[in-house]
């Protein structure tokens, strides 16, 4: 019995690791559509951090290195959460792109080894390329960080991956079962997220129904966490309070992700939606 055990785990880690070694090739594959996006990024992101420059040179009295700051760290930490989501969320649309969607369902590998695996590349590829992000767009600014603790925001970012992880799981299976708009329906949960989870702003602006749905939201304490960490310095022990919901959301989401899209499998193979483009 643990000989099978063992022979079975071994299987599971295996095609774990080949899930994530193959959207490594892909990547590879497409090197210059990644470099293309992360200059996009970079310009996108520099274009929100100058509006602290912008607010000083139009004559509002703030605090310039502290406010770009606050936007530096919305644009980067939205950067890695968004990338996070959408990887796991567009599982299916890689699989149609490639045209290999009936071969991987059909493999010897169980579907949580398949999307933890997406989830695992998702967090590595996001890591490499928000350090990177943060570091270019540094360069540009006049920024001084003098309280900073970024190992305690690294570990807000860590305990929000499970999170972002387990809900990008959830809506991975929209385009399973609708070929022709899943995928839109989850870029409009990402927006979602973007809009009550205050990237660029305090939650205390929004509306208070707004403010209601930002509570679930993940990325509103790992926004607050980090910030806290960068702009004030505290440690971990003092960001534990965002920390646990985090913790607490990928303990409930992963789960749950991985059962809807159990359900989301089994409708798409019964209705014949595997193959589907459209």
């Amino acid at each position: 019995m643990i000989r099978l055990d063992t022979v079975a785990l071994r299987r599971e880690l295996v095609g774990f690791a080949g899930i994530v070694e193959r959207n490594t090739y892909l990547i590879r594959r497409f090197v210059w559509w990644e470099v293309a996006w992360f200059l996009y990024t970079v310009a996108n992101t520099l274009t929100i951090v100058f509006i602290a420059k912008g607010a000083e040179a139009a004559g509002y009295k703030l605090d310039v290195n502290r406010e770009t700051i606050v936007l530096l760290i919305g644009a980067v930490v939205w950067s890695y959460l968004g990338l996070l989501f959408e990887i796991v969320t567009e599982t299916v649309a890689w699989e149609r792109w490639e045209g290999t969607i009936e071969y991987t369902f059909m493999a010897p590998l169980s579907r949580p080894a398949h999307l933890l695996g997406m989830g695992a590349f998702a967090v590595v590829y996001g890591v490499l390329r928000t350090v990177l992000l943060f570091g270019v767009v540094s360069e540009f600014l006049d920024v001084t960080f003098v309280h900073a603790d970024f190992g305690a925001a690294m570990v807000v970012l860590a305990a929000s991956s499970f999170s972002f992880v387990g809900i990008g799981m959830m809506t991975a299976v929209l385009p399973l079962i609708s070929p022709e708009k899943g995928t839109q329906l989850g870029f409009i949960a990402q927006g979602l997220l973007l809009v009550i989870s205050g990237v660029y702003y305090p939650v205390s602006v929004l509306p208070q129904w707004m403010q209601w749905l930002s509570v679930a939201s993940p990325a509103t304490y790992t926004l607050e966490g980090a910030r806290k960490a960068v702009l004030d310095g505290t440690g971990v022990a003092g960001l534990w309070g965002d920390i646990w919901p985090l913790l607490l959301i990928g303990v409930i989401a992963i789960p749950a992700g991985l059962a809807v899209f159990a359900q989301g499998e089994r409708y798409a193979k019964r209705h014949g939606r595997l193959k589907r483009s459209g």
